[in-house]
């Protein structure tokens, strides 16, 4: 018997510039990377999953985030969670901050990361879930790769099997374009 697994999706800015520095370590230290997940700083996620997304939702997506100008991302900086989430940072969050506070207004039940926190914290994460040492190393063979810049003109919305799944299969579904 084939069950079904639960699906989930997320609003990305992916950074494609990003992905010479990163992939080889996010392939190894990151579960995103692992399903299928382009380098990404999020804007939304767990959002609303695809299959109970109405044309409605996918038009007032799109129109919110073309009334969003595009800008430039910046990562000039490592950040940790902890000791074991290493992660690139934006030197500007604040546009980054706007976009997603815009989402989380016209789709109040998918709040960031499930309302678990209460600030925006915008990154790229590289690497987590494993020891501290390996980790710290990883940052020093990335730092010089800094910095990475971006031009964001758009906002992808992906879907996939439940992270927690670890199930590949994620996938691009739609790309808004932000205001030029």
């Amino acid at each position: 018997m084939q069950t079904t697994l639960p699906m989930e999706s997320s609003l990305l800015l992916v950074i494609h510039e990003a992905e010479a520095a990163v992939r080889r370590y996010r392939v190894l230290h990151d579960l995103a990377a692992q399903v299928g997940v382009p380098a990404h700083i999020t804007v939304a996620y767990p959002f609303k999953p695809t299959g109970a997304m109405g044309e409605s939702d996918l038009a007032r997506l799109g129109k919110l985030i073309a009334a969003t100008p595009a800008f430039n991302i910046e990562l000039a900086s490592t950040g940790w969670f902890g000791t074991d989430v290493l992660f690139l940072t934006p030197t500007d969050p604040d546009p980054i901050i706007r976009l997603t506070r815009r989402v989380e207004s016209a789709f109040p039940d998918y709040p960031i990361y499930g309302g678990a926190y209460s600030e925006i914290h915008p990154h790229l994460t590289v690497a987590h879930g494993s020891a501290e040492d390996v980790l710290r190393d990883i940052e020093g063979e990335l730092l010089p790769s800094l910095p990475i810049t971006h031009r964001a003109t758009s906002v992808q919305l992906w879907s996939g099997p439940a992270l927690s799944t670890k199930r590949d299969g994620w996938h691009l579904v739609e790309t808004f374009p932000l205001a030029n």
